[in-house]
């Protein structure tokens, strides 16, 4: 899902799709950010084993020790994601429409419709 949501993102900002751009972009970095490991910090801010540095507060110090291995997501974590994009953009179209945003409405509609497609199986 991923290669198809980077493929379609390239697709749309060679045929300058804004909407499209916008919301595979967004779809992305929520995959990134589903990704990220958290910190676990102590009370005093250093990660357990890491050695500080005497020149900046808190930095760790030798080679690849500011590195973290990223989570691997399953495809169904990747499909929970852009299900949980789609159903946002739904849920805030349906608030702009009520205050009388319908151009915001529409544009956030298009951006669910976008991520939607990747949701379908493939012909």
């Amino acid at each position: 899902m991923r290669a198809s949501l980077r493929d379609s993102l390239t697709a749309a900002l060679r045929s300058r799709d804004r909407v499209a751009v916008a919301a595979l972009r967004s779809a992305l970095a929520a995959i990134g950010n589903a990704e990220a490991v958290p910190l676990d910090r102590p009370a005093d801010g250093v990660p357990a084993g890491v050695t500080g540095s005497e020149h900046v507060a808190g930095a760790a110090a030798g080679l690849g020790a500011a590195e973290a291995e990223r989570r691997h997501l399953t495809e169904a974590d990747l499909r929970s994601i852009v299900e949980d994009e789609v159903r946002e953009r739904s849920v805030a179209a349906l608030e702009y429409e009520r205050l009388g945003r319908d151009d915001l409405a529409e544009r956030l509609r298009a951006e669910a419709e976008v991520l939607d497609r990747h949701l379908r199986p493939a012909p």
